[in-house]
């Protein structure tokens, strides 16, 4: 496996990878490592044989100070979203175009260290988009049970980064609808295929009028849809904070606008239970 790291006077290696985990500033919890990182997602853009350069903003929430072990990652998404890494290195990854500025950082208790890494798409790279995390680990510590079982445990905390090398643009449909059952709650879904060379968020104000006339404003979930994959998007209603949610009662058609990536389609479907 191919390691990068670069230094004040010298490039090391190290592993390569970047994408930050987090849709929003990240915050990660294990007894004392808090970690918050910004920005909590990258989206670069790469040009063969050129390098680009970005900075991780870490500070260390917690009261003590903090050591942490930074290293790269591919990543996936599962059926419901989560985000799964794993440290061997997939046929597709770019990790091997990343350089971190160290595999070890210490940061004192309150403050801020920004981090650099890099990222150069080897000559002639063709037109494409490559993902990777940038993991950032406590040390090990030992967690007790009630009754006295011992177990290692650190804390992690991953930063999505996702690499556009030349024209790459998602190209989303609609290929399915249906009414799943999401956390208790009865939802509209839809299922979208991604057939371009990049990942796509679905955007757009949708509305719907149910069974017995109450009237619904919707908007689709920004997961991402990852390159040659089919994922569900629920349509979630959009309603105040402090008012409880409606409940859907089906059958309801929603019509309005799916937007991504500056364009705008058409769409109509009844959902029924």
């Amino acid at each position: 496996m191919t390691n990068k790291v670069f230094k004040n006077q010298k490039v090391l290696f190290s592993w390569l990878a970047a994408t930050v985990l987090f849709f929003f500033n990240s915050l990660a919890h294990a007894n004392d490592f808090a970690v918050i990182a910004t920005p909590p997602r990258f989206e670069i853009t790469g040009k063969p044989n050129t390098v680009n350069r970005q900075v991780i903003e870490i500070t260390n929430a917690s009261t003590t100070p903090g050591k942490y072990s930074i290293k790269t990652a591919d990543w996936t998404l599962d059926e419901n979203g989560g985000t799964q890494f794993t440290e061997a290195l997939s046929p597709e990854s770019c990790r091997p175009w990343v350089a971190l500025e160290r595999l070890q950082i210490s940061v004192p208790s309150g403050a801020k260290y920004r981090y650099r890494f890099e990222v150069k798409p080897p000559a002639n790279t063709p037109a494409q988009e490559c993902r990777f995390a940038i993991m950032i680990s406590g040390d090990e510590q030992t967690a007790k049970t009630a009754d006295g079982l011992s177990f290692p445990f650190a804390g992690r905390l991953g930063i999505i980064v996702y690499v556009a090398v030349g024209d790459v643009k998602p190209n989303l449909e609609v290929v399915a609808s249906e009414v799943k059952t999401i956390e208790n709650i009865s939802k509209p879904v839809i299922s979208i295929r991604n057939t371009g060379n990049a990942h796509g968020r679905l955007a757009g104000f949708l509305s719907g009028t149910d069974a017995k006339g109450q009237k619904l404003e919707f908007s689709p979930s920004s997961l991402p849809i990852l390159v040659g994959e089919t994922r569900k998007i629920s349509l979630d209603i959009q309603q105040a904070e402090d008012k409880p949610l409606p409940t859907i009662h089906y059958p309801i058609t929603i019509r309005g606008n799916l937007e991504w990536d500056g364009k705008s389609t058409p769409f109509e479907q009844q959902f029924t239970q």
